[in-house]
């Protein structure tokens, strides 16, 4: 392996840390959001109306299935 192929290899070592980070610290805000989301119903129970109820549930699985997108983004990038 060549001195310019070894640090070609870091660079690139480097920048999928980086990317497993961002995604990492993204999945982490789009569950809390998501756990907020159930907090919130569970909080607030009868308070809240139907729509608003309903509005908090695809609010919690938006939000899951973003922090699922980043999760997956991660798994592939450290299989490949």
């Amino acid at each position: 392996m060549s001195l310019k192929d070894a640090f070609e290899k870091g660079i690139d070592a480097v920048k999928k840390g980086a990317e497993n980070v961002k995604d990492t610290v993204s999945e982490l805000g789009h569950r809390t959001a998501a756990e907020g989301e159930q907090t919130k119903r569970d909080v607030a129970g009868d308070e809240l109306t139907l729509g608003e109820r309903a509005g908090s549930v695809i609010n919690q699985g938006t939000e899951t299935i973003k922090a699922d997108i980043d999760a997956g983004k991660r798994d592939v990038r450290n299989t490949l």
